[in-house]
């Protein structure tokens, strides 16, 4: 979040743990709104006591967004549109730029293949990233309507997008094991489709 000096992702040593996602609307996002980046910052660098109640009572004032918060082991889940919110149980879960487990064709296809790879005994954070690789459009006839018109709704229908002006930045996996060791991998794209990976490990402080 280079303009609003927060960002999308955040885990410390301590094992919290913040996410963030614009919520797709058309016409409503306001530039002179505060960045929707700064939940993530905030919440990790405990700038208000008490986190629930001021987020909350201060959701309205950002354009539309999800926001996972929490311990790594233990995330909420909440969103300005609707005033929904809840404490997610133990279970595969999909958050697009709608609610959550909103069954757009990505957050369907990616729960299924997730669902797949964590079958295996070693996870290989390399497996997640080919699924976040995945760059299969939707048909025609199972896009959503949110209101960008039909050829910017089959542009974004991937999990992996790929256009000339717009497309996937970067691609983030983050494990934490039973022994509470974390492994972070992220692939990073230009403009020009070249990629480089980053990674990261530590342990959770107890």
């Amino acid at each position: 979040d280079l303009e609003g000096g927060g960002g999308w992702l955040a885990l410390n040593r301590q094992g919290q743990l913040a996410a963030v996602t614009n919520f797709r609307e058309a016409g409503t996002n306001l530039p002179q709104r505060p960045s929707r980046g700064q939940l993530v910052r905030d919440y990790l660098q405990h700038q208000h006591s008490d986190w629930e109640n001021w987020l909350y009572g201060s959701a309205q004032n950002y354009n539309g967004f999800n926001l996972l918060y929490g311990h790594w082991n233990q995330l909420s889940w909440f969103s300005n549109r609707g005033d929904s919110r809840s404490v997610l149980q133990p279970a595969v879960y999909g958050l697009c730029n709608n609610l959550l487990d909103t069954p757009w064709p990505k957050v369907v296809r990616g729960k299924r293949l997730l669902q797949q790879a964590i079958q295996q005994q070693n996870l290989d954070p390399n497996d997640l990233l080919r699924i976040l690789q995945d760059d299969q459009p939707a048909a025609d006839n199972n896009l959503p309507d949110t209101g960008i018109g039909r050829h910017w709704e089959q542009l974004l229908s991937p999990i992996f997008i790929r256009s000339e002006h717009y497309g996937t930045r970067a691609s983030t996996v983050l494990l934490v094991d039973r022994h509470q060791h974390v492994r972070i991998k992220e692939r990073n794209w230009d403009k020009n489709g070249n990629s480089s990976d980053r990674q990261l490990q530590f342990d959770i402080e107890p």
